[in-house]
């Protein structure tokens, strides 16, 4: 069996659950000399994808050029870009307020303790009921109600949206541009992709599937901005993971910076996180400690996925639409990398 029929039998396996309405999924290595794709339910390598926690790659994007450019540390105080009274008791733990001591570096590599408004906060109950907007100050008063998880002194992970949702507004802060324009300027543009975008007024936002509704939430998707949320295909989100990790952007030894790895919460399976961006290694519990190498990039809550194999030069793009079962590209990423020869 060759490898594209390894991939299609994968893909099959997928798409037969009765939980995947649509699907669909993109293999190339680094020169695209080895390139497959499979589509299930309609939706083709062209096809809108709701990127969600995708998007962070391109929010990371954007904070690496701009200290590239000496316009932000990764050093610098988130608080410094706030009203101070904005962040009075954000992040209180053991009674001490840590809120004004945080920093983007606390935020990037998603150290800073913060809990998640999405799965503490009732943000993705809500989102199953009604589509409604959203901004930051709201997600904020939310995260105040919920307990930190630690201080942030870098040493341990906690994955929380509102760490990326505040990135966002920085990378507006320093530019004094609408996130969509600096998508667009930063990356989009450069790389020539004209399907790719952050959404706003009347753009298009795909439907999303949970278990067997199809739900279409665009005034919570153009809310939450810097944390995800941008359309793509699965053909211009390969062509971005490739710049991502291959130098197009900033230089490849910053990846020494962003490569220091945490676990995240157990709700979180496998993955650890560095600079922006998510880290899987193979040799976990899941292949029985059988794999070698480590997956990175990111995936979505919605089934979207993205990440790059490097100890077998390939990279894996595509989504499944399925907001009830996240762990699906995980799981899907992980077997195409330890069968693929």
């Amino acid at each position: 069996m060759d490898n594209k029929e390894i991939i299609g039998k994968k893909f099959k396996s997928l798409t037969n659950s009765k939980k995947i309405y649509e699907a669909v999924l993109l293999v190339e290595n680094s020169s695209g000399d080895f390139s497959v794709y499979f589509e299930y339910g309609g939706k083709t390598i062209d096809s809108p994808i709701q990127a969600a926690s995708v998007g962070k790659l391109f929010t990371t994007t954007c904070i690496i050029i701009l200290q590239e450019q000496k316009k932000l540390s990764l050093d610098n105080l988130v608080v410094d870009y706030y009203d101070k009274k904005t962040f009075n008791g954000l992040h209180k733990y053991k009674g001490v307020d840590y809120s004004h001591k945080l920093t983007i570096s606390d935020l990037l590599f998603q150290t800073s303790g913060l809990p998640d408004y999405e799965a503490e906060g009732g943000i993705i109950k809500r989102a199953i009921k009604e589509d409604f907007h959203i901004n930051t100050n709201e997600l904020i008063k939310i995260t105040k109600t919920l307990k930190p998880r630690f201080a942030p002194f870098g040493k341990k992970a906690y994955y929380s949206d509102l760490n990326f949702q505040l990135l966002g507004e920085i990378i507006e802060k320093i530019t004094q541009t609408p996130l969509e324009r600096v998508f667009n300027n930063y990356i989009f543009e450069p790389l020539g992709l004209t399907k790719t975008y952050l959404p706003v007024k009347e753009d298009f936002v795909p439907n999303i599937f949970y278990k067997n509704q199809s739900l279409y939430r665009p005034k919570l998707i153009m809310s939450l901005r810097g944390g995800g949320n941008t359309i793509t295909t699965a053909r211009e989100l390969m062509i971005f993971l490739k710049a991502f990790f291959k130098g197009y952007f900033f230089p490849q030894s910053i990846f020494e910076k962003l490569s220091r790895y945490r676990k995240l919460q157990i709700t979180m399976g496998p993955i650890y996180y560095g600079g922006g961006y998510m880290q899987i290694p193979l040799n976990n519990i899941l292949t029985l400690f059988m794999g070698k190498g480590e997956l990175l990039g990111h995936s979505g809550s919605t089934g979207s996925f993205a990440f790059y194999y490097p100890h077998k030069d390939l990279y894996f793009v595509g989504d499944t639409n399925q907001l009830a079962n996240p762990g699906l590209p995980i799981h899907l990423t992980i077997k195409l990398a330890m069968s693929i020869k």
